[in-house]
């Protein structure tokens, strides 16, 4: 039944929406080297809006993207083995394949398990007065990941659980960030 639902809203995303203009908007979108700016911004914006703690929290992000990417692509992926939907193997027919076919497997997304990991960190972290703008990481995250159905690289089903996954892992390393962040505070003000 679920697996019905995936190949239907697969198709549906990678057929009926076909459409010369997303083509062009949700192509591009899935590759690292369109949002090479905003990962510049957003570097700039950690390295001079943080005043405290301003190595410790770059670290803490990337330690949990590199976390995220990890337990997605090298862990996760090789035990579920699902092909993607663009491999022969997969059983499915007319399939739109707008980009090359990776030749890893599908389940889980890891531009979607990397990337809300990336919104869900950033967001915890730095949200206060900043949450409007930075729900907006959210909405990214989300159209790269929806790209990745529309090219025909994954399913749904590997978008959703890598969303998942992703925000998980981001409130994971929100939890040691601040946890070693308060451990570091209470040792220097206790002295």
């Amino acid at each position: 039944m679920l697996e019905n639902i995936d190949i239907s809203l697969f198709h549906y995303i990678n057929n009926t929406l076909s459409s010369e203009f997303l083509d062009f908007l949700l192509t591009p979108i899935r590759y690292e080297l369109f949002w090479i700016p905003l990962y510049v911004f957003i570097l700039t914006f950690l390295l001079f809006n943080i005043k405290k703690f301003r190595w410790f929290s770059i670290f803490m992000i990337f330690a949990t993207i590199g976390t995220a990417d990890l337990v997605s692509s090298h862990i996760i992926k090789p035990l579920v083995q699902r092909p993607r939907p663009c491999h022969e193997n997969s059983g499915l027919e007319n399939v739109n394949v707008r980009v090359r076919c990776g030749v890893g497997y599908s389940f889980t997304s890891s531009h979607a398990t990397n990337h809300f990991a990336t919104a869900s960190i950033l967001f915890l972290i730095f949200g206060g007065r900043r949450r409007k703008w930075l729900a907006l990481l959210f909405i990214w995250a989300g159209l790269i990941s929806i790209a990745q159905v529309y090219v025909g690289v994954h399913y749904p089903i590997d978008i959703f659980c890598g969303m998942i996954l992703g925000i998980t892992i981001g409130h994971i390393g929100y939890y040691f960030y601040k946890n070693w962040r308060n451990i570091y505070l209470n040792k220097k003000y206790s002295v």
